[in-house]
C-alpha cells in the first residue's frame, strides 16, 4: 500500500475505485466495505484507493468538539496498510478544504487527482461545502465525468456506525473484550515511556509510564487490565493500571504497565500496548499494604488469563 499525504500530493497514474470515509477503528463493518473495494478494483482492473481525512472534520468545524477516536491517525494507517488496498490518501481537513463546493471536490480530487472510475459510497454520505450534496448529486456528477457510483447498503452503513458506537461505549465501560471482538484485533494504546513518580518500584511492581500525546485518542475506563506489547521483537505480557493512583493521593491520570519477567529500561521508548481483558475497577485502598495485596492478586489473575488464552 502506498500512503499519500493529501490528494493534492497524489496524482494517480491508473484509474481507481475509491471509497471515502473516516474508517475510525477499521472494524469488522469497515473491513467488509474495504474487501468489497479491493474485489471491485481487481475485477475491473483498477487500483483501490481510500480517501480519508485528518484531522476529523468535527475537530476543525466544531472547535470545541471533544471527539474521542478509537485509533490515532498512525494506528489507522498501520491497520489499513494490512487491508490489501493500493492507495491510502490522508487529506488534511482544513477550513479552506471544507469550503470546496461539491463540484470542485468531485472534479479536482475524485476525477483529476484520483482518476476515479468508480466511487463506492454510503446512501447517507454528504459532501461539499456545508455537506449539501448527496449520493444522487454524486451520480449526476458521475454521468458528467464518466465514473460509476456504487451504493453501500443502508444495512452495511448502519452496521459501520453501530459498530463504531458500540466499540467506543464498550471501551468507556472498560469492556475491552467486547470492543476487541468488534474490531477483530486488540485495542491498543501507543506512546512514549516517560518517567513517573517511581512509586511502582517501591511496591516491587516497577511500571512503564506511557504518555499518549494525541488528546483525541479514546482512553478506556479507569481500572486494571491484562495487556501485551511487542518489545524488541519479543511479545511481553503484563498488567496496566489506568487512573489516578488514589491510594497514594494521586490526582493526575496515568497509564502504567508492569511487564512480567522483564527488566529492560524502557525510558524514551515508543510502545504500542494491546489491552486484552479488564481485571477490576480502580479503587482507593485503606493502605499501601492493601494495595500491594490487590496488585499481587491482579498479577495472579493475569498469569492465569494468559495461561488460559495464550499458552504456547
Amino acid at each position: 500500500m502506498e500512503e499519500h499525504k493529501g490528494a493534492h500530493a497524489f496524482h494517480s497514474k491508473h484509474h481507481t475505485v475509491v471509497t471515502i470515509g473516516t474508517f475510525d477503528g477499521v472494524h469488522i463493518g469497515h473491513q467488509k466495505i474495504i474487501q468489497r473495494l479491493v474485489n471491485t478494483a481487481k475485477a475491473g482492473n483498477l487500483e483501490s484507493a481510500i480517501l480519508t481525512f485528518f484531522p476529523h472534520p468535527r475537530m476543525v468545524l466544531q472547535k470545541d468538539a471533544d471527539i474521542k477516536l478509537i485509533n490515532t491517525i498512525e494506528e489507522r494507517k498501520d491497520i489499513l496498510e494490512q487491508s490489501g488496498i493500493d492507495h491510502l490518501i490522508v487529506h488534511p481537513f482544513t477550513q479552506q478544504f471544507s469550503r470546496l463546493s461539491a463540484r470542485e471536490f468531485v472534479r479536482d480530487i475524485l476525477v483529476h487527482k484520483l482518476k476515479a472510475k468508480k466511487v463506492i459510497i454510503g446512501y447517507d454520505h454528504r459532501f461539499g461545502r456545508n455537506r449539501t450534496a448527496d449520493i444522487n448529486d454524486l451520480r449526476a456528477f458521475g454521468e458528467e465525468y464518466n465514473f460509476e457510483v456504487e451504493e453501500i447498503s443502508k444495512q452495511d452503513v448502519e452496521d459501520v456506525a453501530v459498530s463504531s458506537t458500540k466499540i467506543r461505549n464498550a471501551l468507556l465501560e472498560g469492556r475491552v473484550e467486547k470492543a476487541n471482538r468488534y474490531l477483530s484485533y486488540p485495542f491498543s494504546l501507543a506512546g512514549t515511556v516517560v518517567r513517573g513518580k517511581g512509586l511502582g518500584t517501591e511496591f516491587s511492581f516497577p511500571t512503564a509510564n506511557l504518555e499518549v500525546k494525541e488528546n483525541y485518542k479514546l482512553i478506556p475506563k479507569n481500572g486494571v487490565y491484562v495487556v501485551r506489547s511487542k518489545i524488541d521483537g519479543e511479545m511481553v505480557f503484563g498488567m496496566m493500571s489506568i487512573g489516578t493512583n488514589p491510594t497514594v493521593g494521586g490526582t493526575e491520570k496515568t497509564i502504567e504497565t508492569n511487564f512480567f519477567d522483564f527488566s529492560k529500561d524502557l525510558y524514551g521508548k515508543q510502545l504500542s500496548i494491546e489491552l486484552l481483558t479488564r481485571i477490576r475497577d480502580e479503587k482507593k485502598f485503606d493502605s499501601v499494604e492493601a494495595l500491594k495485596i490487590a496488585m499481587k492478586q491482579d498479577e495472579a489473575f493475569s498469569h492465569q488469563y494468559i495461561r488460559d488464552n495464550y499458552a504456547q
